[in-house]
């Protein structure tokens, strides 16, 4: 299994970085999806640009303060967590991924992936962000 974590700071309210990352209807601001198909209150399908699927599952939900869910597709399962905080006048996120790679030759690069999806997503939410 590989671990990945990043934790960074915004200058904005946490309702906001919120808003944005739990959204399923707008996902826009992302540079790695086509769209967000939503099954139901719990379960929803990420298609990349280039329209491969990965299923996500909601396990934990606490508005403003934490959200996990497993996700799974054809190349590998694993959980996901994201923790939002205020400290002063800026939000900080913790994200951490665990995922295990399902196919062997996968298994070296699944780290080195995860931290590349991770500073893409983190720069696709500073853009979406409100500048102060």
């Amino acid at each position: 299994m590989a671990i990945s974590k990043i934790k960074i700071s915004f200058p904005c309210d946490v309702e906001r970085v919120w808003q944005i990352v739990t959204s399923l209807e707008d996902c826009a601001w992302r540079s790695d999806l086509d769209r967000i198909e939503v099954l139901d209150e719990k379960r929803f399908v990420e298609y990349t640009k280039d329209g491969y699927a990965t299923t996500f599952t909601t396990t934990v939900k606490e508005p403003l303060k934490r959200w996990e869910f497993d996700m799974e597709n054809d190349n590998m399962a694993g959980h996901w967590t994201g923790i939002f905080s205020n400290e002063g006048d800026q939000t900080v996120i913790e994200f951490t991924e665990e995922v295990t790679a399902k196919k062997v030759w996968m298994k070296p690069f699944v780290k080195t992936y995860l931290k590349k999806q991770q500073t893409t997503y983190v720069a696709d939410l500073e853009k979406a962000l409100p500048k102060r």
